[in-house]
């Protein structure tokens, strides 16, 4: 994204999940960092107080797909549906592809309704053969001003995420980082 001065947009994918985004909300607090969470639908409708505790402390929210489908791997159809189906329960205009992936006409065809977003800064917290350190050094060494950075606030992700996320917030704002939302209007 661009950015003016030293800004980075903290993204989170795949919750909410309790007793993880909670916690990842305390720790965004602590910090006074805003993110942008890609929320799937079948985790908003399990969990609709812990969705609306994300918009109520201003963070952004994102369609990253009801079921997390991999757009390489799902007819064009039943995709675009799955897309939709989300929309029911966050209609921001903004969309992720859950694992980065779709084809070229998936690609053409949400374009035109969707700012899809993708990142430049992976974490991989989601990699259980990954060490904590190992994430930290995928976001510390590779973070510049306007960097999107994905997390996943995620049951498979926490382990790595509890213990870097809060060395990244310290460590981006010893070094006069702000987190910002991707976008400060909704579409």
């Amino acid at each position: 994204m661009p950015a003016s001065g030293k800004v980075v947009y903290l993204t989170f994918d795949d919750g909410p999940t309790p007793d993880v985004t909670n916690q990842v909300l305390a720790m965004l607090k602590v910090a006074n960092a805003s993110a942008t969470f890609f929320c799937i639908g079948k985790n908003i409708v399990a969990n609709p107080d812990l969705f609306a505790q994300l918009t109520a402390l201003g963070h952004q929210v994102g369609n990253h797909s009801f079921s997390h489908k991999n757009g390489w791997k799902t007819d064009f159809q039943s995709y675009l549906s799955d897309v939709q189906e989300c929309d029911k329960w966050v209609n921001t205009g903004l969309f992720r592809p859950p694992y980065g992936r779709l084809s070229f006409r998936q690609f053409i065809y949400l374009r035109k309704r969707y700012r899809i977003i993708l990142w430049d800064v992976l974490s991989m917290d989601y990699d259980v053969k990954l060490s904590p350190d190992q994430c930290l050094k995928n976001v510390i060494n590779h973070v510049r001003p306007g960097s999107i950075i994905t997390f996943h606030d995620s049951v498979k992700a926490w382990p790595r995420l509890k213990q870097i996320l809060p060395l990244v917030l310290s460590d981006l704002t010893r070094q006069g980082y702000r987190f910002e939302t991707l976008f400060p209007i909704k579409f």
